[in-house]
């Protein structure tokens, strides 16, 4: 008798234990391969203690890749994922779609005025937030101080192009594998177009002019690429067509690269114990060219929610973990505060802790520096820093930084480059409408 109740017991238990595996939810992300995020994926076992009815599932992406398929997935309406990391073009754009759900509700402790101003308003819509910004970021000059103390030179806080040039051609040692500098050469809109976009407000450059002309065939551009390929070719490494945001932190890090100009969020990864010169590594602004605006962008890789997921409610929680003040200290207690999410929040630039991380302060001045509603010399009619905030922009900017990384590997020249990327951004402006 003790033997079927035994069994009857064991039959029930592991009933309850199947209903509870069939209702759990699984949350699938899709993600960027950066720094911060694969951190994330480590640290989730945090989350899913606080929720274990609700299962993640990672699809981690290199950036190019990410935008092409989240982009994809959520234009046909796909479903593939329940929380997608997106950026602060693509928020505003989706969001006016319908495409986005809402964020006004991640919890009472959640803090949303917490969110730096800056940052918050570029991923909100008619005052309601659209994405959840995971780190934000602008972008700031990372040296070698060693190398610069070498070359009998001194960083400025506040650098010009021109210093920047001298310096680089200075630190430049081919045959020790040393290059002044390292600038993104890979082809797409987020990798040497962000670049590149910024750096071109600084020399006086813009996409269109006020009535939605393309501005490619001014000598503001030509200015501004010709400075750019000429640099890298004497002072940047071999194959820089090539490289992006990852693959020149691997340089940097590996003491290869005297100059990195790129996203303040790299910051963490160039001072940590996998970087050979953490100890020698100094912070300044990103230049300017004396015309008033500096060549740093304005971005954050935000958590954003696609309309008709199925899993809304789980996949909000997992939004609100993520992008809460206690992850930042759960990170800080693992890694360290030098390694939490930064960008994001007035309170971490607030706490005592954090602002004695050296490039803190840095990479605040370098966010509020920047001013997408007023991004260049030349008056423009668009928003946007480093993109141009128009559904257009994606394709149109990914076929222009093919011109350019072309000009970078000698495949093509800069005359050219520009000539093409002046014909096909007309072409698509005219297209879509635009000119007046």
């Amino acid at each position: 008798m003790k033997y079927f109740k035994k069994a009857a017991l064991a039959a029930a238990t592991g009933a309850i234990l199947a209903a509870g595996a069939a209702q759990a939810e699984t949350v699938t992300i899709a993600t960027v391969n950066n720094g911060d995020m694969v951190r994330m994926q480590k640290l989730t076992d945090d989350f899913t203690s606080k929720n274990p009815g609700i299962e993640l599932e990672w699809v981690t992406l290199e950036e190019n890749a990410l935008r092409q398929q989240v982009t994809t997935d959520i234009a046909t309406k796909g479903g593939q994922f329940d929380v997608m990391t997106i950026g602060t073009y693509e928020v505003p754009i989706w969001a006016q779609q319908g495409w986005l759900v809402p964020l006004d509700d991640l919890g009472a402790d959640y803090d949303i005025d917490d969110i730096l101003p800056a940052i918050r308003g570029g991923l909100s819509v008619d005052g309601s937030l659209y994405a959840a910004p995971f780190y934000g970021e602008s972008s700031m000059v990372m040296y070698r101080t060693d190398l610069m103390e070498a070359a009998g030179m001194e960083m400025p806080e506040a650098p010009t192009w021109d210093f920047i040039a001298d310096a680089a051609r200075a630190m430049t040692d081919k045959d020790n594998d040393i290059y002044g500098i390292c600038l993104r050469g890979k082809a797409g809109w987020g990798e040497n177009m962000a670049f590149l976009t910024a750096t071109a407000n600084s020399f006086g450059a813009r996409w269109f002019d006020e009535e939605w002309n393309a501005q490619f065939d001014s000598p503001q551009w030509a200015e501004t690429l010709n400075f750019y390929v000429d640099l890298m070719n004497e002072a940047g490494p071999p194959g820089a067509s090539n490289n992006g945001f990852n693959e020149n932190l691997t340089l940097f890090r590996n003491g290869q690269c005297g100059m990195w100009i790129d996203a303040t969020v790299a910051a963490s990864f160039v001072t940590n114990e996998e970087s050979t010169v953490a100890d020698s590594v100094g912070f300044a602004l990103a230049p300017d060219n004396g015309l008033g605006k500096r060549g740093n962008w304005l971005w954050a890789w935000s958590l954003a929610i696609p309309a008709g997921t199925q899993q809304e409610e789980a996949a909000k929680k997992f939004v609100a973990w993520a992008t809460s003040k206690d992850y930042l200290e759960l990170v800080a207690e693992n890694e360290g505060w030098a390694n939490v999410p930064p960008g994001t929040r007035t309170s971490l630039y607030e706490n005592p802790e954090y602002q004695k991380v050296p490039f803190a302060q840095m990479t605040l001045d370098s966010i509020n520096s920047a001013d997408p509603t007023n991004p260049t010399v030349d008056p423009v009619p668009y928003v946007g820093v480093q993109f141009v905030a128009i559904p257009e922009f994606q394709g149109m900017a990914t076929a222009v930084g093919q011109q350019f990384s072309a000009a970078l590997a000698g495949q093509t020249t800069v005359e050219s480059a520009l000539a093409n990327a002046q014909a096909l951004t007309q072409r698509t402006m005219d297209r879509a409408g635009y000119p007046k």
